[in-house]
């Protein structure tokens, strides 16, 4: 009886210890520095050899990407930013067209600053010292999270200069996450049309903004301990989008740095909403219940 009592006290501790071991492994940041880069209108048809994208393709042999991804519906910009960064699609957070400047739908949740609680809400929450901010090139941007959290609110006039002012925040601050919004190749898009040499050309323009992004890592030894996430918020198709054709709705979505699997193809199913999860994830913090992503988990 004794023998019997002694060993069901090792299997239990046994089994608490490992489950102690994977909890706090879930709760370790994975890196110190969570950079999102998201450009507007990139849709994932443009992964073909009609753009020269050497520094997003190399991001994508170092690390691990999908060109599946979706945007939510409609697909269109206010909705997906949103999306993207508060966990949730428009059922919850309430932006539901291009141009939301409030939800139309009434948020389920209200947080800070009044709006559907979005990953600045979560870091600002469970790391309260944590420098975290915002530059972007468009201004519907500036809707879409709760200002009085960040350290960097930036609106650039270009996205040279949306760039500029998000590297110069990052040398200074070394911040934990930082948001990098570029409002092209959208606006060849809209002018010109998806899917024609002006639209490759600034697709080109932002891959060379990308690769600046991680040259200025490396120069500042930042790499070594940042990730990097590169989406959209939709693609396109003629001179628009918000449809419901793959050309609109499929988005890449790739992810590289500190202890990202190298060239490896996510087959997972990926939802726009599901980055701002993965970020938590991370860096090491609990999601909110009424989120509706879930992290993407097969990176490492």
């Amino acid at each position: 009886m004794k023998l019997q009592f002694t060993i069901a006290l090792l299997l239990l501790l046994s089994i608490s210890s490992c489950s102690k071991i994977q909890t706090d492994d879930t709760k370790t940041p994975s890196a110190k520095h969570i950079i999102l880069i998201g450009s507007d209108g990139f849709g994932a048809y443009a992964f073909n050899d009609k753009a020269k994208i050497p520094n997003i393709r190399q991001m994508m042999a170092k690390g691990s990407s999908s060109l599946q991804a979706r945007a939510v519906l409609p697909s269109s910009s206010a909705v997906n930013w949103a999306s993207m960064i508060m966990g949730s699609g428009p059922e919850l957070h309430g932006y539901t067209e291009w141009g939301s400047k409030t939800p139309e739908v009434p948020s389920r949740i209200i947080g800070t600053d009044s709006i559907y609680p979005s990953i600045f809400s979560v870091i600002d929450a469970q790391m309260p010292n944590a420098k975290k901010g915002v530059a972007y090139s468009w201004g519907g941007i500036g809707y879409l999270f709760e200002k009085s959290l960040v350290d960097l609110d930036y609106n650039g006039a270009s996205d040279e200069a949306t760039v500029d002012k998000a590297l110069d925040f990052i040398s200074k601050e070394k911040p934990v996450f930082t948001f990098i919004h570029m409002d092209e190749p959208d606006g060849a898009g809209h002018n010109i049309g998806h899917d024609t040499p002006e639209y490759y050309a600034a697709v080109e323009k932002i891959d060379s903004l990308v690769g600046k992004i991680i040259k200025h890592l490396k120069k500042e030894k930042m790499m070594d301990d940042s990730i990097i996430i590169f989406s959209s918020d939709h693609g396109g198709i003629e001179k628009g989008h918000g449809g419901k054709s793959l050309l609109e709705v499929e988005i890449p979505w790739i992810i590289y740095g500190k202890g990202i699997a190298a060239n490896r193809a996510l087959k997972s199913s990926i939802v726009t909403y599901d980055t701002a999860a993965t970020i938590a994830n991370l860096l090491g913090l609990d999601t909110p219940e009424f989120w509706r992503g879930k992290p993407v988990t097969n990176i490492h």
